[in-house]
């Protein structure tokens, strides 16, 4: 069953301490790692699973990041044509999971959006209320026992998030300077 949980002030410390395995591991090849996903956000209520976003040069060849990330536990799960923007990696193997990583391109589309998203939503507490809802009404529908299941539970939100997104884009967001691609600056 998709559970959705009040948010858990433990979160940002498990965070901080998988993606210190998740740097160790990846050394250079990461160049920006971020908490990112609902449980990033304070007061959000979620999923238990830690969302960890690794920014890297390049996706390929996906091999190498697969097999350090397979050294920590993570296996990947492949996404269809998705997975060649934002390859997503589980912990452990079979679900639940408890950590969740997703490769990306530094500077890239990708990075700027779960960045914009998470930003926004942690500086809008309303919005925030909002898509915690939304989340709560979809788990009731979807068991998540199935890949398929969890995929259209996130499928659903799309909508949501792309209008987020669009407010997010308008105001300036993400925050970060480093989230905007090389070479551009506000």
């Amino acid at each position: 069953m998709i559970r959705i949980v009040p948010y858990d002030s433990r979160w940002p410390a498990q965070y901080a301490a998988e993606a210190a395995n998740v740097r160790a591991a990846l050394g250079d090849q990461a160049l920006r790692i971020e908490h990112v996903g609902s449980t990033s956000v304070p007061g959000l209520a979620a999923k238990p699973v830690i969302d960890i976003q690794v920014s890297v040069a390049t996706l390929q060849p996906l091999a190498p990041h697969s097999a350090q990330l397979g050294e920590l536990g993570y296996h990947h799960i492949p996404l269809g044509p998705f997975d060649s923007v934002y390859p997503f990696f589980q912990k452990p193997a079979q679900w639940p999971s408890t950590h969740h990583v997703h490769l990306c391109v530094f500077g890239g589309e990708q990075e700027r959006r779960h960045l914009a998203f998470r930003d926004y939503l942690r500086g809008h507490p309303a919005v925030a209320a909002e898509y915690a809802a939304l989340k709560r009404t979809l788990a009731v529908d979807h068991d998540g026992a199935t890949l398929a299941s969890r995929e259209h539970y996130s499928s659903l939100k799309t909508g949501f998030i792309n209008s987020v997104l669009e407010r997010a884009f308008t105001a300036g967001y993400p925050l970060s300077e480093d989230a905007l691609p090389r070479g551009q600056s506000r």
